[in-house]
């Protein structure tokens, strides 16, 4: 475990995001208002990603996240915000996005798809498992983490 004493800011924006590193990893944390417009958001997310197909791919999963987060979590209340923390380690991205809600029951935290072609929602949780490579829950379910592993993934 590395103690957070050994890091040292790089660059503050916004007073919305930090940028702390040591010798193994690199990470942000950003607070973004509870809002549909995600582009800005996304880029900021993404920045450190370098391939297209891959960035595609983690671009829908974090859309997901974001839009699940926002619409579930805080109900599309634009006072609530959401905290997401971007972790770049040797070997994986991981982000974990957070909300102000009351937390995804750990029977809703599932990975198929609805049983009716045509329901209006319930590919969110099936897309963001099949486009991370490990996606964990807190206990209260409002925090979810999406780690995605460098260069093992197709």
């Amino acid at each position: 475990m590395v103690s957070t004493s050994s890091f040292k800011p790089i660059q503050k924006l916004y007073s919305f995001y930090t940028f702390f590193v040591d010798r193994r990893f690199l990470w942000a944390d950003f607070d973004f208002p509870s809002t549909l417009q995600l582009s800005t958001s996304l880029d900021l997310l993404l920045e450190p990603v370098n391939s297209n197909e891959i960035s595609e791919r983690i671009q829908l999963g974090l859309h997901e996240a974001l839009v699940n987060a926002v619409r579930h979590g805080n109900s599309c209340d634009p006072k609530k915000n959401l905290r997401v923390r971007r972790i770049l380690t040797p070997n994986w991205f991981v982000w974990q996005i957070q909300d102000q809600g009351e937390g995804v029951p750990q029977s809703k935290r599932c990975a198929s798809l609805p049983s009716r072609v045509g329901a209006n929602s319930g590919r969110g949780l099936f897309l963001i498992h099949h486009c991370f490579d490990d996606v964990r829950w807190s206990r209260k379910g409002n925090r979810v983490q999406l780690a995605f592993r460098r260069g093992m993934s197709t």
